[in-house]
């Protein structure tokens, strides 16, 4: 057989058995990855391009610091047509010192509905530079997500273009940020693996610059970090609640006791919390119509007459019921307790529970403003009781 074409390098003669069999292997290899859906092609999408679906208070094209940018203020950025479940995600930023929230969406169900990771340009050098969080019904949940595996120490240089990198593998990914060779963020995912839009997201306060856009799609690409593992659950964690459809925080106001005929026009679902304990009541429900609360509801059995220490954390306000009787009331919101304070969700709290023997109901009325909507509780140990089914 005789063969006188050029493949790229390979140029095969008459009579060149070595080659035959490097053309051949060259061409199973190329057949093989076009046949598994393995090939991997990065696709630069320029802000002008008809590609894009622009929404915000402020977008336009703009050169700037010699690169052609979308310059963006609150706003959302998607491609119309993506379909991305696993690849890499590339784009430049520049941004002034000033305070902003800015970077990049995938998966994305709707607006209300995706993950997210940004940077905060005037936390630079800081433990909370820069942020992943899952949205549920638009509630983006940093207050609930918070340190190792959420967000890195990094320090940026400002009016200047700074390349970012995410690479999401299955329920993992890691961030890239200056330095392609190390991640400064390895995340565990928390929404479910679905395929959705990608595009990039300016939130609020200083405007940002974006430029050269790209995203390669595929299946499941190698990591080389690995996200920190949940913490193991807790004996005494409250791994399954009721909770109920929203309703105004103004309703319990003056409510210091509740009956069964209080419950009677509510539903309720049963959700499981995350291995730490956390429950993201976003994921219940969203905010409308000023709707902001919920009651998250388990069943504790005394085997005799007792007080049960239980410690608790959430997000951002609470009114804790047991047996109908309010017996605490908390505000953990943002700001609320000093200037600085995030109101960040842990087991910051105890309530010392006067239970009764047989079934007690604990109901936790849970408020929301912004930042994360949750609630958790465990007890330091289950003597003398357990939970409800």
């Amino acid at each position: 057989m005789e063969l006188g074409h050029n493949f790229g390098y390979l140029n095969v003669k008459k009579g060149g058995t070595e080659s035959m069999k490097i053309v051949k292997l060259f061409l199973i290899g190329v057949f093989s990855i076009i046949l598994t859906g393995n090939v991997s092609l990065a696709e630069t999408i320029p802000f002008d391009s008809d590609k894009w679906e622009i929404k915000a208070k402020e977008s336009k094209i703009v050169d700037y610091l010699g690169q052609k940018s979308l310059y963006m203020n609150q706003g959302l950025a998607l491609i119309k047509d993506s379909e991305f479940t696993d690849g890499i995600i590339e784009y430049d930023v520049a941004f002034s010192q000033k305070r902003g929230f800015f970077g990049a969406v995938w998966r994305l169900q709707d607006s209300a509905n995706y993950e997210k990771f940004y940077m905060r340009s005037h936390q630079s050098g800081n433990p909370d530079a820069n942020q992943y969080t899952p949205v549920f019904n638009h509630q983006s949940g940093w207050q609930l997500y918070y340190g190792e595996g959420y967000g890195a120490a990094v320090k940026y240089a400002f009016d200047e273009w700074i390349h970012v990198k995410i690479v999401v593998s299955g329920q993992n990914a890691e961030v890239y940020i200056k330095n392609m060779d190390k991640p400064v963020l390895s995340a565990r995912l928390l929404r479910n693996t679905k395929a959705g839009k990608i595009g990039l997201i300016h939130e609020r306060f200083a405007p940002v610059h974006f430029a050269n856009f790209s995203f390669t799609p595929k299946s499941n690409p190698p990591l080389i970090g690995k996200p920190k593992a949940p913490a193991k659950t807790s004996s005494g964690t409250v791994i399954t609640w009721s909770v109920s459809d929203a309703f105004k925080e103004e309703a319990l106001s003056g409510k210091f006791r509740f009956s069964e005929s209080d419950w009677k026009n509510l539903t309720w679902e049963k959700y499981a919390a995350e291995p730490t304990g956390l429950l993201d009541l976003a994921r219940a429900n969203a905010i409308e119509d000023g709707k902001n609360t919920v009651f998250a509801k388990t069943t504790v059995i005394a085997e005799k007459e007792h007080i049960k220490p239980l410690k608790f954390g959430f997000s951002d306000r609470i009114k804790i019921y047991l047996n109908g009787r309010l017996i605490y009331g908390g505000n953990n919101t943002y700001r609320t307790r000093d200037y600085r304070y995030l109101g960040t969700i842990s087991f910051f709290d105890q309530l010392y529970l006067p239970l009764k023997k047989g079934e007690n109901e604990l109901i936790m009325a849970v408020s929301e403003s912004f930042g994360g909507w949750g609630v958790q509780a465990r007890f330091n140990d289950m003597k003398e009781i357990a939970f409800g089914k």
